[in-house]
């Protein structure tokens, strides 16, 4: 297929670009670099050896996305198949600070994508969601039928998200529509050549271990020690980022085979809390990561992990990678670029 990767230089959208690349498809990649780096760009076509398309600008710029779409039909001659949408602000306490930027950007980015789509008849979409619309679900692990009740912005963002989805379909059935609500992804491309990078200071916890046992940051914050948990910490299920990929290009085959409205949970179906995560990435790295314990965090939920059936059965997936490989993963990213992007080390 020919797609367009909003967001496509992020960290989940690089790794699923490459994905694309390795199963044959052709990728045009738009991000407004706001929280990526161009850098990620340059690694997606060495790592795969293919071409990459690249558009600059914000997905709620209707114009640029109008030109866009007109401008893939005008060269490949029948415009985009399908579009894998991961623009958006991603991190749930900045959210609770932030929330007119999360409804801006995620809402917003999310609505003009779909006019444009249906502008230009493009009616197959697999969003990127969040497990983070459960909120706190009454029991674990995490079904796809389980009530939507997020606690934060970012996950209110998400599921409006999905809501629009929802309702475009109602409104026109020849709408192919895959939604995949992940877990915690971390880890990073077995080359090395690829991995979580984000602007300014980490929003989620492996990058910011990452950025401590690579010596850019003295200690890492635990915010909350104190939840009804085993060891006092948040448990979180931690997916490794090119598992996630290959499910979005699984999403794709499903989207592309029949009109439809598909939610799939994705992740290991393990729990793992931010003190055993820690302590694996230090095993990974032979690092110490100080810790600080903090207040917690307005919008975090003390446990979230999913049941994942649904995906292995409709989409033939599963997780293939232990907390073990994706820290390894994540450490030599880290390693071999200590500073991120474009700053190679030792």
């Amino acid at each position: 297929m020919n797609v367009l990767v909003t967001g496509g230089a992020g960290y989940i959208g690089s790794h699923t670009a490459v994905a694309l690349l390795d199963a044959g498809h052709a990728v045009t990649l738009l991000d407004n670099f706001a929280n990526s780096q161009r850098a990620a760009v340059d690694a997606v076509r060495a790592v795969a050896n293919r071409p990459v398309d690249v558009v600059e600008g914000d997905v709620c710029d209707s114009a640029l996305l109008d030109a866009t779409f007109a401008g893939a039909r005008a060269r490949a001659g029948h415009g985009f198949d399908a579009v894998l949408h991961f623009a958006a602000l991603k991190a749930a306490g900045e959210s609770v600070v932030k929330p007119l930027a999360y409804y801006r950007n995620n809402v917003g980015g999310t609505s003009a994508l779909l006019a444009a789509m249906a502008a230009h008849d493009v009616r197959a979409i697999v969003f990127s969601s969040s497990a983070t619309v459960y909120g706190t679900p009454a029991k674990m692990p995490i079904t796809e039928d389980l009530a939507t009740v997020p606690i934060n912005p970012y996950g209110r963002t998400k599921l409006i998200g999905e809501t629009l989805l929802r309702d475009v379909r109602r409104a026109d059935p020849t709408w192919r529509v895959s939604v995949l609500r992940y877990f915690n992804p971390i880890g990073g491309h077995p080359s090395g050549e690829l991995g979580e990078d984000p602007r300014g200071a980490p929003q989620n916890l492996l990058p910011y271990v990452a950025q401590v046992a690579v010596g850019r940051r003295p200690h890492l914050n635990v915010f909350g020690d104190d939840y009804d948990t085993p060891d006092g910490t948040c448990i979180r299920d931690y997916v490794h980022v090119c598992d996630l990929a290959a499910a979005h290009v699984r999403a794709l085959a499903c989207v592309g085979a029949a009109p439809g409205f598909f939610v799939h949970n994705i992740g290991t179906g393990r729990g793992y809390s931010v003190l055993e995560v820690v302590r694996a990435f230090e095993t990974a790295s032979g690092r110490r990561v100080p810790l600080h314990i903090a207040p917690r965090r307005p919008g975090d939920a003390p446990v979230c992990y999913a049941d994942s059936s649904r995906a292995r059965t409709d989409l033939g997936w599963q997780a293939e990678h232990d907390l073990r490989r994706m820290c390894e993963d994540a450490w030599r990213w880290q390693r071999s670029h200590p500073e991120g992007f474009g700053h190679g080390g030792g």
